[in-house]
Order: C-alpha cells, then structure tokens, then sequence
C-alpha cells in the first residue's frame, strides 16, 4: 500500500475509480436503451459500432499526450462527459428521446473518455518507480475492472427498478466528482521548449513533427517481432466486439436485463481476478508469446462452452472465468510497453496500442448485429468463442510468436532498439 502514499497516484487512482462507476454504468444503460428502443440486435450492432470508432482519436492522440499536461486534459475531459450526458435525460423529460438520438451521442461521449487512459497510462511511470509498476497496473486494472464488477451487478437490478435513463443523470454527477479529484493532481509543468511548442512552429511542420511521432509509436507495434500478436489481438477485439453487442439479446432470451448485468458483472470479474492474480502468478519469467497462446486457448475452450450449459448460474460462472486470461494478459502487456519503450514515446505507443488492437470492435460490432438477426445470439458467441481458440493456438505454432522474450527480460534495449536495429529519439 506504499503506493497509496504518493498523492498524485491516490487522486489518479480515486479518480479513476469515480469516473470508471460512470462508464460502467453507462455502458450497460446505453447498450440497453438502444435495445429497448430499437427491439433489434442491428440496432446494438450500430451502437457498439459508432461507441467503438472514437478509437482512432486514440491513434491520433499519442503524440498530444506527450506534449501536453494531463492535468487538464484529465479535469476537461470529465467537464466535457458531464455535461453531454445530461443530454439524454432532458430529451426523455421533453419527450423527444429517440434512438438516432442515443446512437448520435455514444461516440461523442466516448471520444472525450478515448483520450483519458492512454494520458493515464503514459504519466505512471514519472511518479511510480519501475520496480512499482506491475503493482500500479494493477491497482489501475482494479480500478478500470474491479469497479465493473459491482456495477455491471446491479446495473440490470437497477434499469428494471428506475429505467436506463436514470443512469445517464447519475453518471453525469460522478463524472463531475471525477474532476474535481483529478483537479487535486500536482504535477510539474512542462519545460518550457515543450509548452510552446504548439506556439513557435508553423502548422505546416507541426504537422510533419506530429506524422514522424505517430510513426514512431506505430513502429514499435508493426514490427516483425510484435505485429502477429497484434494479429491476433485485432481479431480477439472483433469477436469481442461482435459478441458484446448480441448480448442484450441473449440475455433477454435468457431472462431479462437481470441476467444482461450479470454475465457483464461476471466478465469485469474474470478479468479483475486475473489482473489481481498476475503479480503473484510468477509469469514474467516465461516467454510472453506462450503465455498468450496458452491464456487464449483457455479463453476460448470457455467462451464457447459457456453458452452451451443448461443452466443460467453456469452459464454466467463460466463465461466469467472465460475472461480471467485476458485480465492476465493486459497486465503483462502494459508492464512491457513501460520497461520497454523510452517515456518519451509512451503517450504515442499506449494510444497506437489501444486504437489498433481495437480496431475491429466496430466492425465486429456491426458484423455481430447482422449475424445474430441471421444465425441468432447464441451462435454468434460460441463461434466467437472459437475463434479466440484458434488465435491461442496460432500464437503457439507461430515461431516468431512463441519466440518473444521472457517479461522480466525486457527492457529499452530489448524491446525497442534489438527491434529497430537503432534508437529511437
């Protein structure tokens, strides 16, 4: 709890926790009122979709996050979610809700809430030490999935008892108290060659600069060495994507929002558990190409296997455990891209990173909803399921990939340089 101590990371980390209620809660109240509104799986298919595409701000971002304070980026951010969430509430109120409406505001909310965790994740290393930073991964994972937990739980108990759009007002206060703990963050400014930087160049090579970092941050993850574990990765989001958006309709088939908040309450546990087990699992001793193969071979085997139990309680257990790789796998991936890549690329690759292994969430999320109108929910996510078993066992065939060194064998010089041939400045 030494961590705790340090003030800029405890108000990070309450802050986080604060405005990650709000998107847990949001999450499932919009993917539910478009369903209610629209009475269709195309309809959630539409939403993951434009929900998902706010990803390529992230891919756009990096080299801004680099240059800028997170300070205010993190206050402005909550400021900015706050108040567009209020939007939904006084359409109902006036009565002109409408689902255009809903599926209008989803990727503008999540644009503002696109640019937070790479500024987050990039700005850990300038206050926590290296030897820290597995454990801060994980207290963040805590706070990102952890909170998911309790809130996906009672979001369905909630959305039958007060309606989804209730939520929208009680995500708009916690965003606000979100600010106001990210507001509390001291860090130091800028030098003063960074601050102007947007004030002394021209916008023409502002822009040159701003391609040649972007690249950069590309490199690192389209290299030889790493691009078929971002493969993989790319086609795990899609199925994820594909299978979160037939969800409503499963769940209605199984019984309702109840059983909706759960079987997401049970995929934010996986996913806590495993986040929470991987700094005593001892993994970083082992080549990070297999323990991937092998995480997702299991993920996989479950997630098909989930829907296919005969009873409701099972089916929720099993696709919960289903998610307990992938929180494994997320940890051990951010402590890399930190010991790995200089700080001053961090922004840069940690937004890279996130758009492109998310990259297929939209597509996956528009391919899901016209599948589950053909084939139905159920098929959609067991042959979702194995597909992230195919991927696992790709990794393990693949040389290049089973190759990947050892995590705590990682550093700038094995990452980054070995990878290039040279440094990057």
């Amino acid at each position: 709890m030494n961590l705790f101590s340090n003030n800029n990371f405890r108000y990070m980390f309450f802050g986080r926790v604060v405005s990650n209620i709000g998107d847990s809660l949001y999450a499932v109240a919009a993917m539910w009122l478009v369903y209610d509104l629209g009475g269709s799986t195309f309809y959630t298919g539409l939403a993951g979709f434009l929900t998902v595409l706010p990803r390529i701000i992230q891919l756009l971002s990096g080299p801004l996050i680099d240059k800028i304070s997170i300070r205010p980026l993190l206050i402005n951010s909550q400021l900015i979610q706050c108040g567009l969430l209020l939007v939904i509430p006084l359409a109902y109120y006036f009565e002109f809700l409408t689902i255009a409406l809903v599926l209008t505001m989803s990727p503008v909310i999540m644009m503002f809430n696109m640019l937070v965790y790479p500024a987050q994740m990039a700005s850990l290393p300038d206050f926590v030490k290296n030897e820290d930073l597995t454990k801060a991964n994980s207290y963040f994972t805590l706070a990102y999935q952890g909170i998911e937990v309790g809130c996906n739980a009672i979001a369905g108990v909630l959305i039958v008892i007060f309606g989804a759009v209730s939520i929208y007002l009680l995500d708009s206060a916690l965003f606000l108290m979100g600010a106001l703990l990210f507001s509390m963050i001291k860090i130091e400014k800028k030098p003063a060659n960074k601050q102007e930087y947007w004030m002394r160049n021209s916008i023409i090579n502002q822009f040159k600069t701003y391609q040649l970092e972007l690249r950069e941050g590309m490199k690192i993850l389209i290299s030889k060495r790493f691009s078929r574990l971002l493969f993989g990765m790319v086609v795990i989001n899609l199925v994820g994507g594909a299978t979160f958006v037939v969800l409503p309709s499963f769940s209605d088939y199984k019984g309702g929002a109840e059983i909706y908040g759960l079987l997401l309450m049970a995929q934010a546990f996986g996913s806590l558990s495993g986040a929470l087990l991987t700094p005593y699992l001892n993994l970083e001793q082992f080549r990070m190409g297999k323990v991937y193969g092998v995480a997702f071979l299991l993920s996989g085997i479950l997630w098909a296997a989930a829907v296919v139990m005969p009873w409701k309680w099972l089916i929720i257990v099993v696709y919960g455990i289903a998610w307990v790789p992938g929180g494994v796998t997320n940890i051990l991936i951010n402590t890399s891209l930190q010991k790995g890549v200089p700080k001053q690329l961090l922004g840069r690759v940690f937004s890279a990173s996130f758009s492109l292994s998310g990259i297929a969430m939209p597509i996956g999320s528009l391919l899901g909803g016209s599948l589950g109108i053909i084939i139905g929910s159920f098929n959609v996510i067991f042959f979702s399921g194995i597909t992230v078993f195919s991927v696992g066992l790709f990794w393990l065939a693949d040389k290049t990939t089973s190759r990947l060194p050892a995590i705590k064998d990682i550093d700038e010089e094995t990452f980054v340089n070995r990878t290039f041939k040279t440094h990057v400045n």
